[in-house]
């Protein structure tokens, strides 16, 4: 061997010294130091937000909308924030209107939001409403108690006793029973099949 061969050889051996060195110490001791250091954030997040919010189980609300028909909002598990204390955000949310005709509207979902102050209810994930004729089920269903309507939207199946149809947005109105269909995007045709 020569002296240059020699030299080359011994700088790799550095080399493989150094990549140990660094795969076995250097880098171990970084990412231990880095979840440390994420674990310190995340505890200063979780606590930033313990302060600021508030969380109840088995909530129950009472109200009337139209100043005579009377609703219950149910959750079973809910939180508020300090900042807007009249939204509640809710896990299993349920409501339950009472009609004048004499119909409950149940109307159920994975969650949403209800403001004490409005009243008005947004449900989000797995939405089912049912008055015991029409059944709807979609992603996201809004409830506001200034309009009789209710905005119904994201893959929504309407089934009600002498048909059914599905659509991108369906604006219902539980106590005469009427229904608009649209689409999400004003300019494009509505595609619609009614199967009796």
């Amino acid at each position: 061997m020569n002296k240059k061969e020699q030299k080359g050889q011994i700088i790799l051996i550095l080399i493989g010294f150094l990549l140990i060195i660094a795969t076995y110490f250097y880098y171990p001791y970084m990412n231990k130091t880095k979840l440390t250091k994420n674990k310190s954030d995340q505890k200063k997040i979780e606590k930033t937000y313990e302060d600021n919010v508030t969380t109840f189980e088995n909530v129950k609300y009472k109200g009337l909308y139209d100043l005579d028909k009377s609703f219950t909002v149910k959750s079973r598990k809910a939180h508020t924030f300090n900042k807007e204390p009249d939204i509640i955000y809710m896990n299993d949310m349920h409501v339950i209107l009472y009609l004048n005709d004499g119909r409950i509207v149940n109307i159920t979902s994975e969650e949403g939001k209800y403001n004490k102050r409005t009243y008005d209810c947004y449900f989000e994930k797995n939405v089912v409403a049912n008055d015991g004729e029409t059944h709807i089920t979609a992603e996201n269903l809004d409830l506001l108690a200034t309009t009789n309507i209710v905005k119904i939207y994201n893959d929504v199946n309407l089934n009600y006793p002498t048909g059914s149809l599905r659509a991108d947005k369906i604006d219902y109105d539980f106590e005469t029973k009427f229904f608009k269909v649209s689409m999400m995007s004003s300019d494009e045709m509505i595609k619609m099949k009614i199967i009796n």
